[in-house]
């Protein structure tokens, strides 16, 4: 390429992987706020239902991302080790693993979705519960594609070919855009519309780049998958770095499950604002979620080549580009702050409350969110999860939901107090979180 390079990536297949990933994350997140901006034509229940049945469907997502984040991690090693067939059989049992997780969350939620939105969210009115189970019936359908295309998609950025999961994604959005304007506007079907494109979008997500991965001159291709018998061995060893990182996620997600369900108590209101924020806080990490999962891969095989200085030197620069890329986004988020509120649709005094509270939030992520959650990154990178899960509990529980429900509950804080709890928990994490990794006690764990 005529490029002086003395670590494992050039600057080129660096930003061929990372650019992409943002790029990816973006129009997730964009799509992800017009479907928001189209519900909220239906009304403020109907936002709340779809708001509430997200953090649960969050918490699915972050349960895929485990297992996805387990084989990634070892994959990666192996091909920063140069061991291509070892690398190549874990991809194909991360695939095995994650259809069997899709069908067993699939077939637990749906007879009991009811339960779960009365027991998680309590008193909520009965227009919001009715949108809740309906959209929740339609969005579980989807889980398993989900999960298989969180494990193709793990799989081609362990390989370096983001290109074609951003044209995918770019595909699937669009299918899910195209799907929420038919089924809601021109058939008035609601939260309900929002689902089915939405399962529409992930079942030819997940087929497209499982076709991709079929060909045979894929790095880690999985020709010939339905001929291979589940290496258990193998997925012990993916499940020995999924399930702390699994555990830890879905604790977390429920940990924000109960800060939330403290908000549905204040009223409808509360919840809506929230919701609002919370697109606020995903717009603003846009990058530094793209970062992170190139983390897995550029971690992975800079510790599977042997060289822990290339660990080093990966984490520093990572950690410069998400600083530089949060704060280059949020400068004019927080100038448009006004504008962007009032797309939601929301009642006027509801506007007022949200605007102070988004500009927090953002401030907070261009300060604090890069150190927080890039670092324990890496640390999954290295295979440091029991660490990172006893830690990120301790520091959820401790800060944002007990912080929280005082702030909530006894001061009177209302939507401030969850956030409050938030960054607490945050700057809790950032100073644990380095200080463990410039420690070095990574380096005496061994994942290949």
């Amino acid at each position: 390429m005529g490029e002086k390079n003395q670590h494992i990536f050039t600057r080129r297949s660096l930003m061929a992987l990372l650019v992409p990933l943002i790029f990816e994350s973006a129009l997730n997140l964009l799509i992800g706020m017009a479907d928001t901006m189209m519900v909220a034509q239906v009304g403020e229940a109907a936002v709340s239902a779809v708001s509430l049945i997200d953090s649960i469907s969050q918490l699915m997502l972050y349960l895929f991302a485990a297992f996805s984040t387990g084989g990634a991690v070892i994959c990666s090693q192996y091909l920063g080790a140069g061991k291509v067939k070892e690398a190549k059989k874990t991809a194909r049992n991360l695939v095995f693993l994650s259809l069997f997780s899709g069908l067993l969350l699939l077939f637990l939620i749906l007879p009991f979705r009811l339960f779960l939105i009365d027991t998680i969210f309590g008193d909520i009115t009965d227009s919001v519960r009715f949108y809740a189970n309906d959209y929740f019936f339609y969005l579980a359908l989807s889980y398993p594609f989900l999960a298989l295309h969180n494990a193709f998609s793990a799989i081609c950025r362990s390989q370096e070919t983001t290109k074609r999961t951003f044209y995918v994604a770019t595909l699937m959005n669009g299918i899910n855009l195209s799907g929420n304007a038919i089924f809601i506007f021109i058939f008035h079907l609601g939260p309900r519309g929002a689902a089915l494109a939405t399962l529409i979008s992930r079942i030819v997500g997940a087929s497209i780049l499982f076709v991709l991965l079929l060909r045979e001159n894929e790095r880690l291709s999985l020709s010939g998958i339905f001929k291979d018998k589940v290496d258990f061995p193998l997925i012990k060893r993916i499940s020995k770095l999924a399930i702390p990182t699994g555990i830890e996620t879905a604790l977390f997600q429920l940990g924000k499950l109960m800060t939330i369900s403290m908000l549905s108590s204040i009223g409808t209101a509360a919840v809506a604002i929230n919701a609002v924020v919370m697109s606020f806080n995903s717009y603003s990490n846009i990058p530094g979620l793209a970062i992170n999962l190139a983390i897995i891969t550029v971690i992975g095989q800079a510790r599977g080549s042997g060289d822990d200085s290339e660990v080093k030197y990966y984490n520093r620069l990572l950690t410069f580009i998400c600083y530089a890329s949060t704060i280059a986004i949020n400068i004019p988020l927080i100038i448009l702050t006004p504008q962007v509120v009032g797309f939601y649709n929301l009642e006027p005094t509801s506007y007022v409350e949200c605007i102070p509270i988004a500009r927090g939030c953002l401030i907070a992520c261009s300060l604090i969110w890069p150190l927080a959650f890039s670092t324990p990154a890496v640390l999954k990178a290295l295979g440091d999860v029991k660490f990172i899960l006893i830690l990120a509990l301790l520091s959820c529980y401790f800060f944002r939901v007990l912080g929280a429900h005082i702030m909530i509950n006894y001061l009177g804080f209302g939507v401030w107090g969850m956030w409050l709890g938030m960054y607490s928990d945050w700057i809790f994490r950032s100073i644990v979180f380095n200080h463990r990794f410039y420690s070095g006690r990574w380096k005496k764990i061994r994942v290949i």
